[in-house]
């Protein structure tokens, strides 16, 4: 099926540190491909903020965002964004980045619970996965309510590492109940999901969240839905993302949404 609209919401440049290449390669990327927008949404650690100097990357990452915006005016919709990482771990680490920069639009993630490293550095021979994965939805649910953001970025992250790089089985039913609360939380606050296409790249081979939890989300009301391909190197940009249109649709979406100034703007999926 032939999409028209196209859009990449979830794009790192080489500022930021596990990526490669610098805005405007991303973006010239996306040009190619013929996207309709791509947004820039670099790494912000809130819990490390000042002492891995996202401080100071993060700035950059904006300045780049815009300037990459006024080159690209006419072939390309180019937003600024950052990936807000643990944000309730230091709330004055996340209100200072929000205060200084004037973004398009906020992923809030959740990479590692506190007091944890992140999920893809964890020991998984010692590690208690049951609990891990509890306190994992319960900080969830804790940056839900603390709402300064515009989509909750690949919830199930954790599975990215358990399930596809380490190869241990989770039972889905068992925390089927602690997605539907992530779910109607967001819906109450107006906030969106992301469907994040970089397990369509690795060994996990599924959308994060996948199919069952979109469809779900959908029933219980949902509407704002980002999508994105968590790109860190030009030659992913756009990744996956026809196949996770292709899922909405499947999951019973007619649009996604894109962010301009924190505001929705739903295109249609067709």
């Amino acid at each position: 099926m032939k999409y028209h609209y196209i859009s990449d919401s979830h794009v790192h440049s080489d500022c930021s540190r596990d990526a490669n290449d610098p805005t405007m390669m991303m973006c010239e990327s996306a040009v190619r491909l013929g996207l309709y927008s791509i947004t820039m949404t670099d790494h912000c650690e809130c819990n490390v903020y000042r002492e891995e100097e996202y401080d100071r990357s993060i700035r950059q990452s904006y300045f780049e965002a815009r300037k990459a915006g006024a080159v690209f005016h006419s072939r390309l919709h180019v937003y600024a964004g950052v990936e807000l990482g643990q944000p309730v771990q230091d709330f004055s680490a996340a209100d200072d980045v929000l205060g200084s920069c004037d973004f398009d639009f906020v992923l809030a993630s959740v990479h590692s619970i506190k007091n944890s490293v992140d999920f893809y550095d964890l020991d998984y021979k010692h590690a208690d996965i049951d609990d891990s994965l509890e306190r994992y939805f319960d900080e969830l649910l804790e940056v839900i309510e603390w709402g300064k953001f515009d989509s909750l970025s690949h919830l199930t992250y954790p599975w990215r590492y358990i399930v596809g790089e380490h190869n241990i089985k989770i039972d889905n039913q068992k925390f089927e109940g602690r997605i539907d609360e992530v779910l109607k939380a967001l819906i109450l606050k107006h906030r969106a999901l992301e469907i994040n296409t970089s397990g369509l790249r690795q060994k996990i081979g599924t959308t994060l969240p996948d199919l069952p939890v979109l469809a779900r989300y959908r029933e219980l009301g949902g509407r704002l839905i980002t999508i994105g391909s968590d790109a860190h190197r030009w030659a992913d940009v756009g990744g996956g993302v026809e196949k996770g249109l292709s899922l909405l649709l499947a999951a019973g979406f007619h649009h996604f949404t894109v962010y301009q100034h924190h505001i929705p703007k739903f295109l249609p999926i067709s």
